[in-house]
This record gives structure tokens, sequence and C-alpha cells, in this order.
């Protein structure tokens, strides 16, 4: 330790810090190691190997692809710092909620304590002039001896109640361990953070990235070689944060996940296999997930509620629920983020949440049906099947058939106050995050999106039925809204057009607009042909209204960074290289 402290003070006279962190970093724990501790640990650094660093964290670059690292993926671990930041000053909130509510009731049983009190003396009283004896306890003592809220037995408990413990994080696919060391720097008030991968070499890559981070992250970041879904099932409850983001499909993570999370925690979840959740293996996605996608332009949407639903019909086995608070699709996946409660009640209207799609397959036309609804008459709200389908065999529109998708969330996918907090921390730390313009944008998109809009239909899509010429947004928006329902748009899409409306009244605006931008003739058995054969029933106007769609400041959809943003290989699989004309 001698020799150590004596050289690390040799080279402190002739070394910039901020230069050379690394060696700085070594001369720090050079001056606290243990006496087995000598100047021959002394990392290379001279053509040391390459570093890949986000926000505070930095790795060491593994050319072999043997530990997997994306790095497209930088959006998706700042927004998971952005919402994991916003949950723990949430969770504290509600834990300060709940302290001054029982804090209260012990109040209400004080006072109503002290009317016993006062009661009882006024019968002892009575009592002694009566018999004339004094050597009963008085009321008041009795009382003290058994109320806790009189005698303070219960302070001890509620001073340890009132500790809120910090959030303990679980990464149960760490890989280079980058996210979990993001999380242990960058978020504050995070307690321990668990990385788990069943891959030696990835945590031996782990625990050098970890060292080669300071002394904060090697105080908070532990990992742990073991199999995902065993050491979840091993540790039930026990995380306030669960983040899983395998590389496909995390359908075999999901029933361990919602049993690890602790009543009240989040689980973040993503999923990289769009092709099998947008409809393009169907009958993959249904093994899966326990759903059936139909393809459309709201395939996207629809992959986001399908992952929200299977996620709900793991969590109801095991009497939880899950409440989805963020829910996004970007690049080349979706993530959701969604908070895990326990409930035996709450499960039981389970079925209200979810819903079949029924889809034209002439007009895209589509439409939702619940799996349950509630009994008016019975004040229990439990659940029951629904009646019949609300769609007849042929499509009212063009008279085709009807394909059908089952089962997808119909619930909101965001908490409107939850974008907008995560929205305004992200505005006020732009500096932080590297991908800030990205995750701003989704977030503004996501802050206007109408919460009980179940999927969307495109603009383009409906133009290129009936084969006329496009309204503008704008005008498209202030028709809807001029016919008495809400519009918005979609992260999802910028030409999407979420709305209350059902399917009549858009296609009624679209025959006003026909009739004002006349198109040529068309087959008769056409869709969009039987569709104009029709009558509108509403008489749209066109006119702009007040408060509809005005002209944006920020940018709701931002370009790719770089070519060739998107997924890579699987780690232990040769990186492709790319010939010098595409670089």
């Amino acid at each position: 330790m001698t020799l150590a402290f004596g050289f690390s003070r040799f080279l402190n006279l002739r070394v910039n810090s901020s230069i050379n962190p690394i060696l700085s970093l070594w001369l720090a724990s050079c001056s606290c190691s243990s006496s087995t501790a000598s100047a021959s640990e002394l990392p290379e650094i001279a053509g040391g190997p390459e570093t890949i660093r986000e926000g505070r964290a930095e790795i060491f670059a593994d050319k072999s692809n043997s530990v997997f690292y994306n790095k497209a993926q930088v959006n998706n671990r700042d927004l998971s710092v952005a919402v994991l930041r916003w949950f723990i000053l949430k969770r504290q909130e509600e834990h300060d909620i709940k302290l001054k509510g029982i804090r209260l009731d012990k109040i209400c049983t004080a006072t109503l304590q002290n009317l016993l009190i006062k009661r009882c003396t006024i019968a002892w009283e009575i009592s002694v002039m009566k018999t004339g004896r004094h050597t009963e306890i008085p009321p008041e003592q009795h009382a003290n001896e058994l109320d806790p809220a009189i005698t303070g037995s219960e302070d001890t408990a509620l001073r340890e109640k009132s500790n809120l413990k910090p959030p303990k994080v679980l990464e149960a696919l760490a890989a280079s361990g980058l996210r979990a060391i993001q999380y242990a720097l960058e978020v504050d008030g995070i307690g321990e953070v668990i990385a788990v991968d069943n891959n030696e070499v990835a945590i031996e890559a782990c625990k050098k990235n970890i060292y080669h981070n300071g002394i904060l992250a090697s105080s908070k970041v532990v990992p742990h070689l073991a199999d995902a879904r065993i050491y979840m099932l091993t540790h039930p409850k026990e995380f306030d944060v669960v983040d899983l983001d395998p590389y496909g499909s995390p359908a075999a993570f999901l029933d361990s996940a919602v049993q690890c999370v602790a009543d009240g925690g989040i689980l973040m979840c993503s999923a990289t296999d769009m092709a099998v959740l947008a409809g393009g293996n169907a009958e993959v996605c249904f093994s899966k997930y326990g759903s059936y996608p139909v393809r459309g332009k709201y395939c996207h949407e629809m992959s986001l509620r399908i992952l929200l639903a299977c996620i709900e019909s793991h969590a109801i086995r095991h009497k939880r629920y899950i409440v989805p608070v963020i829910s996004v699709h970007m690049d080349f996946y979706i993530r959701v983020f969604v908070r895990i409660f326990t409930s035996a009640n709450t499960v039981k209207s389970s079925p209200l949440k979810f819903s079949h799609v029924y889809q034209c397959v002439g007009c895209s036309s589509f439409h939702l049906q619940n799996v349950g609804r509630i009994n008016s008459k019975d004040k229990r709200n439990i659940a029951l099947p629904k009646f019949c389908p609300t769609v007849p065999q042929e499509c009212s529109e063009c008279a085709h058939k009807f394909v059908m998708g089952v089962p997808i969330w119909s619930d909101p996918i965001h908490k409107k106050e939850w974008a907008a907090s995560i929205l305004s921390n992200i505005r006020a730390m732009s500096g932080v995050f590297q991908a800030y313009a990205k995750i701003s944008a989704i977030l503004t998109s996501i802050s206007e999106e109408l919460p009980n809009a179940p999927l969307f239909v495109s603009l383009h899509s409906l133009c290129a039925t009936l084969k006329c010429t496009n309204p503008t947004m704008v005008m498209f928006h202030s028709s809807i809204r001029n016919a008495g329902y809400q519009i918005s748009g979609s992260h999802v899409d910028p030409l999407a057009l979420k709305t209350d409306a059902p399917m009549s009244v858009i296609w009624d605006i679209m025959r006003c607009w026909v009739k004002l931008h006349p198109v040529k003739s068309q087959p008769e058995n056409c869709p969009g042909s039987r569709i104009l054969s029709q009558e509108p029933q509403l008489q749209a106007s066109f006119s702009q209204v007040t408060g509809g769609l005005v002209a944006r400041k920020s940018p709701r959809f931002v370009p790719n960074p770089e070519k060739y943003w998107g997924p890579k290989m699987k780690a232990g699989r040769p990186l492709k290289t790319l010939p010098n004309e595409k670089l």
C-alpha cells in the first residue's frame, strides 16, 4: 500500500486528471486499496482498448461482438433513464401521501380515545361518590395502557414506515452492463442495481465496465451470472424496477417478471420482433403472445396493445394487474413502461380492458368490441361475457367480409400526466440526454394523443380507397371537430388520425370531400365505388375551428442521426462489414 501511495503521489505531480480520467481514477483507487495492491496493477493507457461513452457511463468496445451492444438503442436507454427519474419522484410522493393518511388515522383514533376517557372519567367519579372507595385505577390509565395511539407504541413502526428505502433495480439481461451503469450514475436516489446475464463473457465484460466507471458504479451495480427467469422467480416482489430488454421477444420472461416486481413497482419491457407483432407472422404471434394480429396501418400501435395484453394476462394469474404509464414505438422496436399492483378484486374487471378487433378486408374499416361488459343493475361491477358481435357479417360501407384479431389491450396505453411531467424534466436537462431530440419529440406526441381512442385511421389509406385527392390535415381535423368529435395525431405515424368518431362518420366526411373534389368512375365492385354510392348522413364542414391543429414549434418526428440506424447482429455472430461506398 505504501509503494502504491508513493507512486500515485509521484504521478499526480505530472498527470492532468482532466486529460487522462482513466489514470486519475486508478490513482484515486490506489490510495484507498488494500495492502495487497501494487504498482503493477496500473492499466495500460497507451494503445488501450477503445471505449464507448453514453451520458456519464463509459464501456469498453467489443469489436468481436461477443457481448451485444447497439448504438441505436441510445433512444431506449435515455428514455428509460428519464422515466426512472420520474418514477422515483412519484414513488416518494405516493409514499408521503400514504404516510399522511396513517398519521391522520392516528390523530382521529387519539381524538376518539380522548372522548372515551372523558366519559369513563365521569362514570368513575360517580362511582367513587356512591361507594366512597378510591382504590380503583382511573379510567384514563386503563385507556393509556390499552391504546397504542396514546401510549406511543406505534411510533417506532411509524418511523420505520416513514423511511422509504431507495428503489432496488434489476436489469434482467445486462450484456455489457451499460444500462445498469447509466442507472447508477445518472438517476439520483437509486438503490442497488442487479445486472443479471447467463453469459459468462458478458458478466466478465460487465465487471470490467463497472470497475472502469469508478467507485459510484462499483458501489451500486452488482453483476450476477444466472438465468434471468430463474433469478426473477426466486426473488418474488423484491425489485421496485425490473428492466427487460431482450434480443427479440420478451414472452419467455414475462411470467417471472410480473412476479418479481414489488407492489407499485414498474416493469420496463422491450420487444424487437416487430415482424411477428405487426402481423407478418400472425401464427407465431399467437403462439408467443396469445393474440392474433391483423394487418393494417395501425400495426405498430396494435403491437403495443398486444404486448400490454400479454403482460396483463400473465399478471392476472398471480392476482396482479398492470397500469401502463408510457408505451412507445420508435425505430425498430416497441417499449412499454407499466406499473404492477396486487388486488384480487381489481383483477376481476380485467376482461373490460381487452377487445376484439374486426377489420374489413375491403375498405380497412375497423371496429372494436370489449371481451367483457358490466351489468348496470349489479352493484358489484363484476365483468360478464359480452353479447353478440357488434358488426354484421358484411361491412356496411363496402359489403366486404371482416377478419378478426383477438385480443388486444383497449384501455389507455399512456398516462398523459406522466408524459407531460417527464417531458418537462427532459427539457430542463436537455444537455444531459444524448437522444434529446428523439425522446422529446416522442413524448410531445404522446402528451397530445387521445387516451380513449384505440388504434387509428390513416388519411392516405382513406384517400387511396376512394382514389381521391387528399384533404389537408388541418381540414380533416376541423371536419371531425365540427362534427362534434375529438381527434389527435399519434407518435406512431405522422399520418395517423386518432379519433373517437365512428367509421360511419369518417366515411361520411370523405363522401362530402369527394363531392367537392370529384373522382373518376371506378368499377362497381371496388370498395371505393360502393362507399361513394351511398349518400352521406352527415354534412361535413371543413372550415377551420379554433383550437384545432396549429403550426407546431417543435418537431414530432425526427430523422435518424445516421445511416443504417437499426438492429444489429445477435451476440456471438460475426459482424458484417459494409462496403466502403456504403459507409
